[in-house]
């Protein structure tokens, strides 16, 4: 992995083209979006997509989301060898009341002896790097990040990303870095952070703080992928996010078909926000079908 800046998985955000963008601009590393065990042992239609990459993605991580450890191993063997990543990510952090009910991603910080129990089988099963992403807790009350980030080293994990909050306080509130430097103290793994990185002055006040080896960033990308390229959005000239709006655009068109314009607003309502639009005019952007619009529209607007 080269390059210290890791864009976060994200639920319907780190898609294919958005990854292969982050990738291009700096991420050093490109982490799919979580991958339910339960599609895989049902084949269901709608997973494959998830892990599509292309070779410039690479190093990639696979991220894989379940509550039983044997069931995860499973679909783990078919989809390694299926994609071939080159890290496997368990997903320990996904604060989805959906995941969660089942007993996923969060949830399984309230059982470290199951996380202990799923790294032990992954770890043994595949000679690729196996990592952890994980929150500091379930809530206020359970702040076990420790027993957890040392559970993932003491079988066999290879990294651990800590987002600085709680299951509880989802994205709310502000995510603290003081627990990821605990962590980052306690163990011998590299150790990366994650929360409230919006700015290249907040990528080197975390690294700072805490002497994490890495820095992951999740929402703000979404409206600044540049970050990667450490500049800060009111830095980025305007052709270049002409460009790499129309580039994200065209990619999105190529993977999702016609759909490909409708499933980009996410992505250019956020980009568009610093410019102040009339909301007459940005909605007009935002519900368009049209690409060809939309297209003549940007240049218009970073003209």
């Amino acid at each position: 992995m080269q390059g210290d800046l890791i864009l976060a998985p994200m639920d319907g955000i780190t898609d294919y083209a958005f990854r292969g963008l982050c990738r291009r601009l700096g991420s050093a590393l490109s982490v799919t979006e979580f991958i339910n065990d339960l599609d895989v042992h049902e084949d269901n239609p709608r997973y494959p997509k998830r892990m599509v990459f292309d070779a410039s993605h690479r190093p990639l991580s696979l991220q894989l989301l379940g509550e039983n450890p044997e069931g995860m191993l499973s679909a783990a063997i078919h989809l390694v060898a299926r994609v071939q990543p080159d890290l496997l990510d368990i997903n320990l952090g996904c604060q989805s009341k959906n995941v969660t009910s089942r007993g996923a991603g969060a949830a399984l910080l309230k059982t470290p002896e199951k996380i202990g129990r799923i790294f032990h089988l992954m770890t043994r099963q595949f000679d690729i790097p196996v990592t952890g992403k994980i929150r500091l807790g379930w809530d206020d009350d359970s702040l076990n990040y420790l027993e957890v980030a040392k559970t993932i080293q003491d079988n066999g994990g290879a990294m651990v990303a800590v987002h600085g909050r709680t299951r509880q306080q989802a994205y709310r509130g502000k995510a603290r870095w003081e627990p990821i430097q605990e962590i980052k103290a306690a163990l011998q793994i590299p150790v990366i952070g994650n929360g409230d990185v919006r700015t290249v002055a907040d990528i080197e006040a975390i690294k700072a703080q805490t002497g994490c080896d890495a820095v992951m960033i999740g929402r703000a990308a979404v409206g600044n992928p540049w970050i990667f390229s450490r500049m800060d959005r009111e830095d980025v000239p305007p052709s270049l996010v002409l460009q790499t709006l129309l580039d994200h655009l065209d990619s999105m068109l190529g993977f999702y078909d016609e759909r490909g314009v409708i499933t980009f607003r996410k992505y250019l309502k956020a980009c568009l926000q610093p410019c102040d639009l009339p909301r007459e005019k940005l909605l007009e952007v935002l519900k368009s079908k049209d690409p060809g619009f939309v297209q003549e529209q940007l240049r218009d607007i970073f003209s």
